[in-house]
């Protein structure tokens, strides 16, 4: 009898697992990849618990939604965000695991290089400029 109650009990979970999973589905954009859906799928269901609309309404699962998005749109399209907003997300998202994600130079690195050979050009220019005064 205690082996039928587990087999129920785990066939139970399993098909809460299916039934929240089908339930994410519908929120998957046309234009995320597998591995992007992947990885939001599992931000939301973890934390679709929280963020579970009061029978009022309210919005919460928007707010998930949103959460899930800006996390997504960090990772794999490099968009920036407020830092706070971020440090909310990333904490969100502790544990999830995301292979092969692309890398991103951002534009403040970018701008810095640019200074930077700048700057050598200006120099360069100068020490010519002060060469051909002699």
């Amino acid at each position: 009898m205690v082996g039928g109650e587990a087999a129920a009990a785990v066939e139970e979970l399993i098909s809460g697992v299916r039934r929240a999973t089908d339930f994410a589905e519908q929120f998957r954009s046309y234009s995320e990849s597998e591995k992007q859906w992947k990885a939001r799928m599992e931000f939301i269901l973890r934390h679709l618990p929280d963020y579970r609309d009061p029978p009022d309404g309210g919005g919460r699962l928007d707010q998930l939604l949103s959460l899930s998005m800006v996390w997504a749109n960090h990772l794999f399209l490099g968009c920036s965000y407020n830092k706070d907003l971020l440090d909310k997300v990333m904490e969100m998202a502790d544990g999830i695991e995301v292979e092969d994600l692309p890398q991103f130079t951002t534009r403040s690195k970018l701008m810095k290089k640019v200074n930077r050979r700048h700057h050598q050009t200006c120099l360069a220019s100068d020490l010519l400029m002060e060469m051909w005064m002699v």
